[in-house]
């Protein structure tokens, strides 16, 4: 898991104004079908007037290796880094998808 946590990197590929989506690379686990980023993380800022900010946050594992079962803590804390580094401490929704490991949870300051 330390490995893994300290090779995480990612790249950002702006979608619009209120939205972004990052590809996620890691270690040893990569897209199947074009060996690339294991992933991708899209954050969407849900801002309502101006001053409630609300931001929803998917992650979206592609390689099917993260679902297997034994890998769920390493699927968290990923998510869990992701959300530290990419969205900070801004109130989250957050909505991961890694097969048997998907999960939701919310970050609240």
């Amino acid at each position: 898991m330390k490995e893994e946590l300290g090779a995480l990197s990612f790249t950002k590929n702006f979608r619009s104004a209120t939205a972004e989506e990052w590809y996620v690379f890691l270690k040893h686990y990569h897209d199947p079908k074009t060996g690339g980023a294991a992933g991708k993380a899209i954050i969407h800022y849900d801002l309502q007037g101006n001053r409630d900010v609300f931001i929803n946050t998917t992650i979206i594992f592609d390689d099917p290796t993260l679902y297997e079962d034994h890998l769920q803590p390493l699927v968290y804390a990923i998510a869990d880094e992701l959300v530290n580094r990419l969205v900070g401490y801004a109130n989250t929704l957050l909505a991961v998808h890694a097969g048997a490991n998907s999960f939701e949870a919310e970050y609240v300051r």
